[in-house]
């Protein structure tokens, strides 16, 4: 293995590249601007800055959806603009190493492989690897050992809980569920109970600022949407209590989801899980006191990291640049990595 390796994680929310030639994290959001049909007009941040603003003329999509890839074509022109500018051209017959969730069809993992396999890039060599075992060893944590490991990957459309040992998945559950529907919840809310209808940038920013996992927050914040009595954009102030409210019964469910793992682990790992703790990581692992929240419901505490949004992608490169890793990636041409 050179220096020339990639590890991607294809995020609904953000696409994030690991290279390891540089030791950075390149990250963008996961969002292309489309005008008429099929011309690309923009990508990126600079895409997801239209989101909600655009005429007619313009479509904002994402091309990943519930954790897959939801549009091939978009997805793969995205995936070439942002490595050719961000590599400054050096990315041609590179190796390629991506995060693929554990409960996907055989159909959709192939997506995965065949983005990069059958693109321009040339690419030297394309491999696979669990997004839970890659979050765990973007962890630091060695999967190899016959240890048990709970991994928590809250995204933005889904939400992954696996056990790990022995380098591999003991349990997998892909939730649908992720913090896109709390942000759809903190709108609903709103405009349920004050009858006033805000964008979805908007709840995620009060998300964002706002929530938390166990309440008592004191905080709020001022939005501007459109009133549904008199049709008129007014501003409004917001209080993390109301948000914790409308978040509240989410946040149980992805608790309820963490208990019935636990209780399908079998018990030498769970175990090593009560003594190491469970692990978080992911974009929604963000809000403010959902390790506390997740403590006080499995009793058990809960580990959280710095840059949980890169872990997947830091993962994949140490997992094909580390001999004691290398089985844990696969190629769909052969399978294992020998």
């Amino acid at each position: 293995m050179g220096n020339n390796i990639y590890g991607v994680d294809l995020g609904t929310r953000n696409l994030k590249v690991y290279s390891k030639s540089l030791g950075k994290v390149f990250s963008e959001k996961n969002t292309v601007a489309i005008k008429g049909k099929d011309r690309l007009y923009a990508y990126g941040d600079s895409a997801y800055d239209m989101y909600e603003k655009v005429p007619e003329e313009i479509s904002i999509k994402f091309p990943i959806s519930k954790g897959v890839i939801a549009d091939y074509n978009f997805m793969q022109t995205m995936l070439y603009e942002f490595l050719e500018k961000n590599t400054k051209g050096k990315v041609r017959g590179a190796e390629f190493v991506v995060a693929v969730p554990a409960d996907i069809t055989e159909v959709e993992e192939r997506a995965f492989f065949d983005i990069f396999y059958k693109s321009s890039l040339k690419s030297k060599l394309v491999l696979l690897c669990k997004k839970p075992i890659a979050d765990a060893v973007g962890l630091g944590l060695d999967v190899n050992q016959p240890t048990g490991i709970m991994v928590v990957d809250f995204g933005a459309d889904t939400t992954e809980i696996s056990v790990i040992s022995l380098g591999g998945l003991v349990i997998s559950s892909l939730l649908d569920f992720g913090g896109n529907r709390i942000d759809e919840s903190i709108l609903n809310y709103i405009k349920k109970n004050f009858s006033l209808v805000i964008g979805q940038k908007s709840a995620m920013g009060l998300k964002e600022t706002l929530a938390s996992g166990i309440g008592g927050n004191t905080e709020a914040s001022v939005v501007v949407g459109r009133n549904l009595l008199s049709g008129l954009p007014v501003e409004m102030e917001v209080t993390a209590e109301t948000v914790n409210d409308a978040i509240k019964g989410d946040l149980n469910s992805i608790c309820n989801s963490i208990k019935m793992i636990l209780e399908r682990t079998p018990p030498e790992l769970a175990k090593d899980i009560i003594h190491d703790g469970i692990y978080i990581t992911g974009g929604g692992s963000q809000i403010k006191d959902l390790d506390t929240l997740f403590t006080e419901i499995t009793g058990i505490k809960v580990n959280t990291c710095d840059t949980p949004e890169e872990t997947a992608a830091r993962g994949l490169v140490k997992i094909v640049s580390d001999p004691k890793y290398r089985h844990l990636a696969y190629s769909k041409k052969t399978r294992i990595l020998e």
